[in-house]
């Protein structure tokens, strides 16, 4: 057999297996809701997710006075960027994490983070 057609049947089945990988993986998914983040910054959003949260005084008048609401806060959590130029990610316990996202106005805001081991404070959003 020669080594074309060896490589031809490989790729063959290559392309099966990654076929046969991605469908199983994606039902799964969607089955369980589960995701693969290996980025840092779908890393830092999925764990400040999973955790409950208080706001800050300062935070609390403005979804108070109506300047913002929880849903805009949320989604700073399942769509925003962390910046991690303006983070402080070297301190204990807690670490400060900026997020910065575009809400619906067309407005971008950042908003500041502190996330401990048990839960996260929402300290301010400029």
């Amino acid at each position: 057999m020669s080594f074309i057609k060896r490589l031809g049947f490989f790729l063959f089945g290559l392309s099966i297996g990654i076929v046969f990988l991605a469908v199983f993986l994606k039902n799964k998914a969607e089955e369980t809701g589960t995701e693969f983040c290996y980025f840092p910054n779908c890393r830092v959003l999925k764990d400040l997710r999973s955790k409950s949260y208080s706001y800050s005084d300062e935070v609390t008048k403005m979804v108070q006075t109506g300047e913002i609401d929880s849903l805009q806060i949320k989604s700073f959590f399942t769509d925003g960027e962390v910046d991690f130029k303006h983070s402080d990610t070297k301190s204990t316990p807690c670490k400060t994490y900026a997020i910065e996202h575009e809400l619906k106005s067309g407005t971008l805001k950042t908003l500041t983070v502190t996330n401990c081991p048990t839960k996260i404070i929402i300290e301010n959003i400029k």
